[in-house]
């Protein structure tokens, strides 16, 4: 399917349709997001990532069709711990609710084109150098290990390389100007908080990206199927992250779920050439400890319960008229 120059041109167009008709039609104007707009927008998101693969299934078989449910699946469950830390940023930058979205979008555009620049370098990289597959596997045994050991941190954004850089370089306000990156000041062009919290989520991504896309790679060689298993997740990231930013707190077992997931894509990259685990296998191992650890962290949570972060999503909307004045406090 990667040889298929009309399969790559239709994919990017009808991407690219969606994205114009997301922001420009259905959001157009700024407003928080609905628990109820978010489910539903999950629901359309996922229902044409199903769609898209039964057409996988019936133009190209069965095998190319469980391996994008698969890498599907993968990139879904590790976007989960995405959603966390992009929950705490907006939540440490007081961003208002009403702007949280468009954000998001332009911070999932750009992680679009990251990815892409990504698995065009993975797959090139694999067709050059067999070698680099161990390599990949190596990382994401690592990754997993170090997940499961890693002990809940609260998250200092100013302590980021990118808030360092982007204070040093960056002409900043203290203010939000509605939902605007950029704005005057003084008789200048400067930033918003808005817009350091972009950067703030584009950084996260690009750290994610570097689990996912390898783990990927281990279900499937083919550079198409990575790529629109890939964008077809990233898509419903945003609704995903309006559905679950309040209650993914409560899965506090889905890191050594996840952790399990990377161990076990990554010994199958490392024993590739000597045991090839089937697409089948790979997809019930996978569905299965994501589901068992997110059920187990419903049904039987610690003792003493959890405790929900802060979030920012439910902040108040602020007026228009109070748009330019809303200052978060933790903006320098």
């Amino acid at each position: 399917m990667a040889d298929s120059i009309w399969l790559w041109v239709g994919f990017n167009a009808a991407v690219l349709i969606m994205l114009a008709l997301d922001l420009g039609v259905f959001h157009r104007k700024a407003h928080a997001v609905s628990l109820r707009e978010a489910s539903a927008w999950t629901a359309v998101w996922v229902s044409l990532a199903m769609l898209f693969n039964a057409g996988i299934w019936y133009f190209a078989g069965r095998q190319p069709a469980l391996e994008f449910l698969t890498g599907y699946l993968v990139e879904k469950s590790l976007a989960v711990d995405n959603i966390f830390v992009i929950a705490l940023i907006f939540s440490y930058f007081a961003v208002p609710a009403a702007y949280q979205h468009r954000v998001l979008f332009w911070g999932i555009l750009g992680a679009l084109v990251m990815r892409g620049a990504f698995i065009a370098a993975g797959a090139y990289v694999l067709h050059q150098w067999h070698w680099v597959i161990y390599v990949f596997g190596g990382i994401l045994l690592l990754t997993g290990i170090k997940m499961a050991l890693r002990k809940d941190e609260a998250i200092d954004p100013e302590h980021n390389p990118v808030v360092r850089l982007a204070r040093r370089w960056l002409p900043l306000t203290q203010r939000y100007d509605g939902q605007r990156f950029w704005t005057v000041e003084n008789g200048r062009r400067v930033a918003t908080p808005l817009f350091l919290v972009l950067l703030l989520v584009e950084f996260t991504d690009l750290v994610f990206a570097i689990d996912s896309i390898p783990a990927i790679f281990a279900i499937t060689d083919d550079a198409f199927i990575v790529y629109t298993s890939n964008v077809m997740a990233i898509l419903g990231l945003r609704s995903m992250y309006f559905l679950l930013a309040g209650v993914v707190h409560k899965f506090v077992y889905l890191k050594f779920g996840l952790s399990l997931v990377l161990v076990f894509v990554g010994a199958k990259m490392m024993l590739i050439d000597f045991i090839k685990v089937p697409t089948t296998v790979s997809l019930a191992v996978i569905a299965t400890v994501i589901g068992g650890s997110i059920a187990l962290s419903l049904l039987r949570p610690p003792r003493g319960g959890v405790a929900p972060p802060p979030l920012g999503q439910d902040a108040p909307d602020p007026e228009p008229e109070a748009d330019a004045r809303a200052k978060p406090a933790t903006v320098a």
